[in-house]
């Protein structure tokens, strides 16, 4: 009898939320983002990491755990959030990951 590959199951398998996206000014965009806290929250999103590129400061990296994936799609296509965005500063079309570990 040939033994069946198994897919093992994913040890701490976690699903993160990548975003990409360059302001316009990060003093600005920055109370605009904590104020939508609440609402990332309510998404099923936990805060992990804001990153800043060395050679421009307004180019951002956020990313998020997801506990909740359906709703952190939802989020992501939300008008709640492009009204974020767009009153923070975002100056060009986010890139966003769903990634799994």
């Amino acid at each position: 009898m040939i033994p069946q590959a198994r897919t093992p199951a994913p040890i701490n398998a976690m699903t993160y939320l990548l975003i990409r996206h360059r302001v316009a000014d990060f003093a600005t965009w920055k109370p605009v983002y904590d104020a939508h806290a609440l609402a990332r929250a309510a998404a099923g999103l936990t805060d992990v990491d804001l990153l800043r590129e060395l050679d421009d400061p307004n180019q951002i990296v956020l990313l998020f755990e997801v506990s909740d994936l359906q709703k952190a799609k939802e989020f992501a296509d939300s008008p709640s959030l492009r009204d974020a965005m767009r009153n923070a500063g975002v100056i060009d079309k986010p890139d966003l990951y769903f990634l799994e570990r």
